[in-house]
């Protein structure tokens, strides 16, 4: 199954692409759609934090920053990993499995990632090294790196009968202004030790001046993966109530609003 998502407009709820593939991998433990499956996506202007992001001193305000003063849809995701910012120029690839009984190979999961995107770079003369790079955003074991520079970073969410392996590539871009804003953000955030340094970060065109680009690239992962089908019907819905969910649970603004209602009603 492939699926593809390839341009998410600024109205879009950022948590729909994380709320789709929290429905195929339910379903995929089940045996209700087929796996191994591909989501490709983009999202015109996201910040996506990680659980751990949620939890600084500073979060909710430094969320509300991003979303009035720099146009971000903001949310944070249930799986491992950072801070990440998306546009256009960043493409998401998430490989979605069925996991077997008592088996977790965590490691073995990110190297089928990094084989999975080394085949489709490889056309472009483009190979990388594993691990991870310090002073980038969202670092991890698994980041793929060029000259010593991040442009992809690698992260999991599992669930009892199936899992998701996700990555964004930077395939296009600024990739010192994504940075700058993360280094923002924490500072916002009160994320204080949290180093996210300039010139570590690049993009696929920064780093290889021969790559042609995110679409150009997302149109050779197309031809490889096959016809990309449309989300089903049933899933597109279940979607949007899954995305309301994973707002309410995650979101530190949704507990204090809750905390202000509270407040009034007493």
């Amino acid at each position: 199954m492939f699926i593809a998502h390839s341009h998410l407009s600024l109205t879009e709820d950022i948590y729909y692409p994380f709320a789709c593939e929290e429905w195929l991998c339910r379903e995929a433990g089940e045996d209700r759609v087929p796996v191994p499956a591909v989501h490709l996506w983009r999202h015109e202007r996201a910040f996506v934090l990680g659980l751990r992001d949620s939890r600084l001193p500073n979060a909710a305000a430094a969320m509300d920053w991003l979303e009035r003063e720099e146009g971000y849809r903001v949310m944070v995701r249930n799986s491992g990993g950072a801070a990440v910012p998306l546009d256009l120029g960043v493409v998401n690839v998430t490989l979605l499995r069925r996991g077997a009984p008592g088996r977790l190979d965590m490691n073995a999961d990110f190297r089928l990632m990094a084989g999975l995107l080394a085949g489709t770079l490889e056309p472009f003369g483009i190979a990388f090294d594993t691990g991870e790079v310090e002073g980038s955003y969202c670092p991890g074991e698994y980041d793929l790196s060029v000259g010593g520079r991040k442009f992809c970073g690698l992260a999991q969410r599992r669930r009892q009968r199936a899992y998701a392996v996700q990555a964004f590539v930077n395939a296009e871009g600024d990739a010192a202004a994504r940075a700058k804003l993360v280094r923002e953000f924490y500072r916002r955030a009160g994320g204080a030790g949290l180093d996210v340094r300039a010139g570590v970060m690049g993009s696929l065109t920064e780093l290889h001046p021969g790559f042609p680009g995110a679409e150009s690239w997302l149109r050779s992962l197309a031809a490889s993966f096959g016809e990309a089908e449309p989300m089903p019907p049933a899933g597109a819905s279940a979607a949007r109530d899954i995305a309301a969910g994973l707002r309410a649970r995650y979101d530190p603004r949704e507990a204090r609003g809750q905390d202000d209602r509270k407040g009034r009603e007493q």
